[in-house]
């Protein structure tokens, strides 16, 4: 017969496990204004290391409590921002000297790579009126006798290049946080850095307010637990709006032509009472309008996404409402950015428009495929 005792103590360690495995996997934070931890990231010495995933370990900075992010090689970035949906994060430097990060950065041995890469190339000059030549000097890495610029404009390049005050020291592909089409003549490089990762995918998972983590201590699995049951797709009321639409219009239209037509035999008839002689009518067949074509299907796929998060981080803070639907945007949902004028939309909403009319709801103008360039 097995003690009371013993069994006693073998409830009280399921329970303990149990709880280690689900309750005490909750959210962390840094500090009140820092991102929200959860799986696949973990906080060292402040969660277990069962509620995170190899190569996702942070810590929190004793004097500031920022969320701290260090990387293979020793490079360590404050975390501004965190998407799980999406699976992206914005970092920057604790140290306030962003470009100083980049001139060493290396993902090789980390789970985090760029979505987007612009090549930079770093002069140092001895120019003092560098105001008269538009260059952003990088005040961080500039001394009192010399300033470094960076620029990914080849104008910029020849410019400088032709200078025999400045020579060029690095040639770097920096991850930028929007793609930019064109070139940009010289920046400071101070913004931050956008990264994604790809394993665990919990995007899905997150997109439909579940919680991704591991099954159990003792296996690698990945599940989602608890997504919750979405209703009709944005697409499909979207549909269903425009379709309800059109009876109504046709409907009038057909309305309008009857009180016409009338409006014309009741003219005709008294005209040749009067016996006014009618002019002659000479019917044309109007051209059929030409309609403005939509984009493919894989041109709209290969735009950015951005998921409404904890981040709530958006190209521009003035979009908070969708233009097609009007409206406002909500945690987890998932948006579209047309590149050339970065305005976001709800990425069903501007799907079926897009198909429909090729150019933006809001600037008309005429979107084009975006291909993200990869790093070299």
């Amino acid at each position: 017969m097995i003690p009371p005792m013993s069994i006693l103590f073998l409830f009280s360690s399921l329970f303990l496990q149990l709880a280690a495995s689900q309750e005490l996997c909750l959210n962390a934070v840094c500090a009140r204004n820092e991102p929200v931890i959860r799986f696949p990231f973990r906080i060292k010495n402040r969660q277990f290391r069962s509620c995170g995933y190899p190569g996702f370990d942070l810590s929190c900075d004793k004097i500031s409590n920022r969320t701290i992010l260090e990387l293979p090689y020793s490079v360590k970035f404050t975390v501004q921002a965190i998407d799980y949906a999406s699976q992206e994060l914005w970092v920057n430097d604790p140290n306030n000297c962003l470009p100083d990060q980049i001139l060493s950065l290396n993902f090789s041995d980390s789970p985090f790579d760029a979505l987007y890469y612009q090549n930079f190339t770093f002069f140092n000059c001895s120019l003092s009126d560098y105001t008269k030549y538009r260059l952003n000097p990088i005040a961080c890495l500039s001394g009192s006798t010399y300033t470094v610029y960076a620029t990914s404009s080849l104008s910029a390049i020849r410019l400088l290049s032709g200078i025999s005050s400045c020579r060029s020291f690095a040639s770097k592909d920096v991850p930028v946080e929007w793609p930019f089409y064109g070139q940009i003549f010289s920046s400071d490089l101070s913004n931050d850095l956008r990264l994604s990762w790809g394993e665990p995918g919990c995007g899905k998972c997150e997109s439909r307010g579940g919680r991704c983590g591991p099954q159990s201590n003792s296996t690698t699995e990945i599940v989602c637990s608890h997504p919750k049951q979405r209703g009709i797709p944005r697409s499909a009321r979207y549909i269903m709006t425009i379709a309800g639409g059109v009876p109504v219009a046709l409907c009038v239209m057909g309305l309008l032509c009857f009180v016409c037509s009338r409006a014309r035999h009741h003219t005709y008839t008294a005209r040749r009472s009067r016996g006014h002689d009618l002019p002659e009518f000479t019917f044309t067949l109007s051209s059929v309008p030409t309609l403005n074509a939509g984009l493919d299907a894989p041109t709209i796929e290969s735009y950015p996404k951005v998921v409404v998060g904890e981040s709530r981080r958006l190209p521009n803070p003035d979009d908070y409402i969708c233009s097609i639907c009007l409206c406002e945007y909500k945690p987890e949902e998932t948006l579209k950015i047309i590149p050339e004028c970065q305005h976001c939309f709800h990425a069903d909403c501007i799907y079926e428009w897009l198909r429909l009319k090729a150019s933006c709801p809001i600037c008309r103008i005429s979107p084009q495929p975006l291909l993200p360039t990869q790093p070299s």
